[in-house]
């Protein structure tokens, strides 16, 4: 994979840091994320432009180019219900398998560009300075408990 996921989580984490994200879940593919996250001393728009318009401009620069690097606007959707926000969570952490870039389950618990293995404990990779907050709250969740204890 390209420099494009520590780029991408650094910027991301940085956010995070700040205050103006807290995210529950992410996975870095090839051609797209997928991100669940809440936001709170900004509008999304904001920081979803902090993170591509810098992350463009690196990698214009990294590859002499210029113009733009993505065809269309991110797309939102507000999650509101509980099990919306854990079928959201399985779903962008299970991407990864899905897609065929792993080929099992024990292979995404070692997949370094998603959050599904420190969900599941196996990781510490929050970006460093626990700035992705918000699993505390994942961790904590009787459901997510349930959830991550039937994977193994």
């Amino acid at each position: 994979m390209s420099p494009f996921p520590l780029d991408f989580l650094s910027r991301l984490g940085e956010l995070c840091q700040e205050g103006f994200l807290a995210v529950y879940a992410w996975s870095l593919m090839e051609n797209h994320f997928h991100l669940l996250v809440r936001t709170k001393h900004q509008p999304l728009s904001k920081s979803m432009r902090s993170i591509l318009t810098g992350y463009v401009i690196n990698f214009n620069r990294r590859h002499k180019r210029y113009g733009h690097l993505f065809q269309n606007r991110y797309k939102s959707i507000v999650c509101e219900d509980d099990p919306y926000l854990l079928e959201l969570t399985r779903y962008i952490h299970l991407n990864p398998l899905r897609a065929g870039v792993v080929r099992d389950m024990g292979a995404l618990l070692g997949y370094p560009w998603s959050g599904h293995s420190v969900l599941m404990d196996k990781e510490r990779y929050l970006g460093g300075g626990g700035c992705f907050a918000s699993w505390r709250w994942a961790r904590g969740n009787i459901r997510v408990r349930r959830w991550r204890d039937s994977w193994g």
